[in-house]
């Protein structure tokens, strides 16, 4: 009989490692209508390097987190770390969004699964010891209704004084982030706006012509997201008429955003004259 339960607590303990591992060490924490975990790239950290951690979103159908400019309504997510002395976070690489209509609004965000990267650096001080990295996390998820939330997430990784080899369970993951993160726009394009009474003109020469772009604003309140952008075609590229927003009462020296063309997706920047 003591034979039994022994057995039967080590299988339990077995089955808790093993699904330790395959999360990469991270536990999923609830949110409204989704959970959140926090993953790394490496499966150890190595002093005076950089590596990638990340904030994973799985979400209910039909529910949706914010991008960095969430368009007409909610808030991207923001993020406080709690890190170790050595160890220091740089802004999220946030991910082409989605254009989400909303009624008669425009919503920028991600449904689903979104990870969101987050470069960090450890120092060269850092000691080798298994440390701790945590974040609390405040967020907006959204459908008909928006129900604002907060999680607390934290990871224990090692610190080694070799290179981190990948963590091979979440290594697709961050492989499939990297390619929705967008790309930085060849030197040889060129992009300009022309200030109108009631419309911006974003033109573009790409070298051939463009028939579908659709423009993303880094900045709030520069366009109407809901409007239509009608896209004209041109030899060298296009020509994007975007509507601006009734909330823009002074002069914009650029249009900064993400434009996605024929399935890709660049950073652009384009003065405004």
């Amino acid at each position: 009989m003591h034979s039994r339960i022994l057995l039967r607590q080590l299988l339990l303990s077995f089955v808790l490692v093993l699904g330790w591992v395959c999360n990469g060490g991270a536990v999923p924490v609830s949110i409204p209508h989704g959970t959140i975990e926090l993953v790394v790239e490496t499966a150890s950290i190595q002093p005076g390097h950089s590596f990638n951690a990340g904030l994973n979103f799985h979400l209910e159908p039909g529910w949706h987190i914010y991008w960095i400019n969430p368009g007409d309504a909610g808030e991207p997510p923001r993020v406080t770390w709690r890190l170790p002395t050595g160890i220091s976070a740089r802004p999220i690489s946030w991910p082409v969004p989605k254009a989400l209509p909303a009624f008669s609004d425009m919503d920028f965000g991600y449904q689903d699964q979104v990870l969101l990267l987050v470069p960090m650096m450890a120092s060269a001080g850092v000691g080798v010891a298994p440390t701790d990295i945590a974040a609390d996390v405040k967020l907006i998820v959204c459908r008909e209704v928006c129900i604002p939330g907060k999680a607390q997430v934290e990871l224990s990784v090692p610190v080694t004084s070799r290179a981190g080899a990948p963590n091979l369970s979440v290594l697709e993951l961050f492989n499939a982030a990297k390619k929705q993160l967008p790309r930085a726009a060849p030197t040889a394009w060129k992009f300009k706006a022309a200030g109108q009474k009631d419309s911006f003109r974003l033109t573009g020469a790409l070298g051939h012509p463009i028939k579908k772009a659709f423009f993303f604003p880094l900045e709030s309140s520069q366009i109407e997201n809901a409007a239509p952008q009608m896209v004209q075609p041109t030899t060298a590229g296009f020509a994007m008429t975007l509507k601006k927003s009734a909330q823009l009462l002074k002069p914009i020296g650029y249009l900064k955003g993400v434009l996605l063309v024929e399935g890709t997706a660049y950073a652009i920047t384009a003065p405004v004259q």
